[in-house]
């Protein structure tokens, strides 16, 4: 896997940005049984950074705590087959060869506000927020009760198997 992170706000966490997100998105496929070496882009950024990005593609005209692009249609979330049809030429990346997994965009102030908010560390929130975004890049939603509940388990599954939890 290659992870191309852009700090473009200068976030200083007390862990390693890049490490934590390689260690909680290489799980994540690990555990979705991904059978391909993806290449993923990590943008750090603020809440006008995220608004901008949440207006353009969204039509949502607010800052949020996270943000999912993936380049895969699924016919189901998980089913990887579908990189092996058609869909191949265009989510390859033409530099790496890999296929192009998608883009997380993540909102600093949030991850701070919200490690506050739950009571939990700021490793713990930023590892949350990157399990979250690598199931929608695998997928999976949380429109409906039942899809949210199978992403919160595998949520779960991911940052419990890594030991990072909400203590």
């Amino acid at each position: 896997m290659i992870f191309f992170v852009e700090n473009e706000v200068s976030a200083n966490f007390s862990f390693d940005i890049e490490e934590v997100a390689k260690k909680v998105a290489e799980r994540t496929l690990e555990l979705e049984k991904c059978p391909f070496d993806v290449t993923i882009s990590l943008t750090i950024t603020d809440d006008e950074g995220i608004r901008k990005i949440n207006k353009e593609f969204r039509d949502i005209d607010a800052p949020t705590d996270v943000l999912s692009f993936p380049n895969i249609s699924y016919d189901k979330p998980g089913d990887f087959s579908v990189c092996e049809g058609e869909q191949k030429i265009d989510i390859l990346d033409p530099d790496t060869g890999l296929i192009a997994f998608g883009d997380i965009v993540i909102n600093e102030k949030r991850v701070r506000e919200q490690a506050k908010e739950y009571g939990h560390s700021e490793l713990r929130e930023y590892a949350f927020l990157v399990a979250h975004s690598m199931l929608h890049l695998c997928g999976y939603d949380h429109m409906e009760e039942d899809e949210a509940k199978v992403m919160e388990s595998k949520q779960e599954e991911v940052l419990n198997s890594l030991g990072i939890t909400r203590d």
